[in-house]
């Protein structure tokens, strides 16, 4: 086999992180991502000998997922990985995808795929006693589109779109990842305005997510005062996107080898206005909530999830620094304009619901100066540089709203070979269903929107 796992187990032996796994060349070659402790990235292949390769789960539990997906798209078995359950492919017979419960008076309830609320299909089966919940088998991929397929054969500029459109929330973070990519596989170097720009993109897409989020978590405790107040300002935030780039979700805003965006003194002027309204009013609701405390007393030890158990899942973004992991991408994002920037800590990392919510009020505050600092000034449309000699491989890494996102493209000249696309949510769901055990079933709506996570990064 190459040596595959004996490079990638020296690799961690030597700090680096296995940050995902993928298939290639239609099932015959499986690729590793590795990042290491300053950022720095590289892939490790290995062929596929009749169907089958070593599986990397027990170095890193967290590509669990990614294993799992490779043998349902492309066929390949992994040595070592048993049982490999289906993920994209939804078997029917129930003993084949779930972990099977038994006990005294356990019984299972089954909840989706279709919900009440205006989201994606998504399928909760809670094994539990009583109101205790034992065990939580997730299935999603319901709606899943073959993005990564479809981009293939398609020219770089043409594959931006498949990344772009995978998710309507992460639509700056997975462009932006993607762009990187490419970037990196055409030797193309980011000049500082352009580094500027995509910050100023990827902090916007932050603010309105975050606001979202904190809506969400009052929604899940019926605060019915606070989701709406929340809620208004992400409406708000969005307009100002809609405002500034023609698109409620900044779709069209980045592209292969620079950015087109082009703002006058006007529109900068216009917009730090209108971000200071939504820090007054982010404060305003924030004290609210602080101060309530009928909505504080339902967060405390709620789906708590514990700094080993993030490490070993696999855990990013807010959901990993509230629990006491202070990983952020932007701080070594060297083609972002994040020059000293330290992951935002709260005071009371705990890993609950509770050290969830407040993470991001932390992070919007962290936002808001970022943006404040970066919008000085009018931006014009910029295009990247020639740089370093070009390459059949790229990778791109970001930090979207739920965590790190990253991007792999495999190239033939102009021609996109393959692209992987593995984001935030992709990287979180598994931690969703681990914290849902201990737990009562009338919380796991509140657990679920603390985390709130995209199904359409999955359907991608």
């Amino acid at each position: 086999m190459s040596g595959y796992r004996e490079r990638v187990t020296a690799a961690v032996a030597d700090g680096w992180r296995v940050a995902g796994v993928h298939a290639a060349d239609e099932g015959r070659t499986v690729r590793a991502l590795l990042v290491g402790e300053s950022g720095e990235t590289r892939l490790e292949s290995s062929p596929v000998v009749g169907g089958e390769c070593p599986s990397l789960v027990d170095l890193a539990p967290a590509i669990g997922w990614d294993e799992r997906e490779a043998h349902d798209l492309y066929g390949v078995r992994f040595a070592g990985h048993e049982p490999l359950r289906p993920l994209v492919t939804h078997d029917l017979t129930l003993r084949h995808w779930t972990v099977g419960v038994r006990g005294h008076d356990s019984y299972q309830i089954a909840v989706g795929p279709i919900h009440a609320g205006v989201i994606e299909s998504g399928h909760f089966r809670f094994h539990v006693v009583g109101d205790r919940i034992l065990h939580l088998d997730t299935r999603l991929f319901y709606k899943h589109r073959a993005l990564e397929r479809a981009a293939a054969g398609r020219t770089l500029d043409e594959g931006l779109a498949y990344a772009a459109r995978a998710c309507a929330a992460c639509a700056v973070a997975s462009s932006v990842a993607y762009a990187q990519a490419c970037e990196d596989a055409l030797g193309l170097r980011a000049p500082d305005e352009l580094r500027h720009v995509r910050t100023i993109l990827l902090e916007l897409e932050r603010a309105w997510n975050h606001l979202n989020d904190i809506a969400a978590v009052c929604a899940g405790v019926g605060f019915a005062a606070g989701s709406n107040h929340f809620a208004a300002l992400t409406e708000e935030a969005r307009r100002l996107n809609a405002g500034l780039a023609g698109h409620r979700f900044l779709f069209g805003t980045v592209a292969v080898g620079g950015s087109s965006l082009s703002l006058g003194v006007d529109a900068v002027r216009s917009a730090r206005e209108t971000l200071e309204r939504l820090r007054s009013g982010f404060n305003e609701g924030w004290r609210t909530l602080q101060f309530d405390h009928s909505f504080q007393d339902r967060l405390p030890g709620v789906g708590t999830l514990s700094p080993g158990d993030a490490r070993s899942l696999g855990t990013v973004g807010p959901a990993a620094r509230a629990a006491g992991i202070g990983v952020d991408v932007r701080s070594v994002a060297k083609q972002l304009a994040y020059e000293g920037f330290a992951p935002a800590a709260q005071a009371r990392p705990t890993g609950d619901v509770r050290a969830r919510l407040e993470q991001r009020a932390v992070e919007l505050e962290q936002t808001f100066g970022l943006l404040d600092s970066l919008l000085d000034g009018p931006l014009s449309a910029v295009a990247a540089r020639n740089g370093a000699a070009t390459n059949r491989f790229g990778v791109g890494r970001v930090e979207s709203p739920r965590g790190e996102t990253h991007c792999v493209v495999e190239r033939a000249g102009s021609q996109l070979e393959r692209l992987r696309l593995r984001t935030g949510s992709y990287a979180n769901w598994p931690s969703v269903a681990h914290v849902a055990a201990g737990n009562l079933l009338p919380d796991f709506p509140l657990i679920n929107k603390s985390f709130e996570l995209c199904y359409a990064c999955a359907d991608r």
